[in-house]
């Protein structure tokens, strides 16, 4: 009798370790889905993508309503929303996120592009200056900088827009834009000499922009 018991027992751990073991696996993984959908879209498929957005950003809506203080959550749904460019969406789930937690970083950035794409233009340059502040070592720094280029341009800060844009090359140097926004804010300044060396390293990136190889020629014949 005590050896059928403890037959009993063991299966009955097993059984649960089992169950256990599934739960875990199947566990929804919104961070997954979202990297998923992002590749998808790299490579043009954007209805597989929206379809992989569309399922992290329910298991983060899922998430939030039975965790209303979990960041993650409102982090993957920002950025998941972001993609689909629903710009509105973005900003409002951020606004909640950022009640729960006034400090977090990474839905600040988000914010940031979101209110850039709106065209409430100083309301992305606070939101990317307070991000850059709270981690300046953080992974899309360089993209924060780059939008605060953006925004200068726009504005026609120019001086601030070269300083923005200088930062955002010297963090990350393989973008033909950010190289052609550089030299193009150079060349409104007048630095034609600089403005060349930022045309240049575009077209070093990619010879076939048309942009920058205008904007190179423009400049020599200033230069002489």
């Amino acid at each position: 009798m005590n050896k059928r018991m403890r037959r009993l027992s063991l299966i009955v751990s097993l059984l649960l370790l089992f169950g256990l073991t599934l739960s875990a696996q199947e566990k929804p993984d919104a961070l997954k889905s979202y990297r998923i959908g992002r590749d998808l879209e790299a490579q043009g498929r954007m209805s597989d993508a929206n379809a992989r957005y569309d399922e992290a950003i329910q298991i983060c809506k899922q998430e939030i309503a039975q965790n209303a203080t979990n960041m993650d959550s409102y982090t993957v749904l920002t950025w998941a929303l972001l993609r689909q460019k629903k710009y509105s969406e973005v900003i409002e789930w951020a606004q909640k996120g950022l009640k729960v937690n006034p400090n977090d970083y990474r839905v600040m950035e988000t914010m940031g592009e979101a209110y850039f794409y709106q065209n409430e233009y100083n309301l992305s340059l606070k939101y990317m200056q307070k991000y850059v502040d709270a981690a300046p070592n953080a992974e899309r720094v360089s993209v924060a900088y780059f939008f605060m280029g953006e925004v200068y341009r726009i504005q026609q800060k120019y001086n601030h827009a070269d300083i923005a844009y200088t930062t955002a090359v010297k963090l990350e140097s393989g973008l033909p834009v950010w190289w052609y926004r550089l030299g193009s804010v150079r060349e409104a300044l007048g630095d034609y000499s600089g403005s060349l060396t930022a045309y240049q390293q575009a077209l070093k990136l990619n010879p076939s922009y048309k942009e920058a190889s205008d904007g190179a020629e423009r400049v020599k014949k200033r230069l002489g």
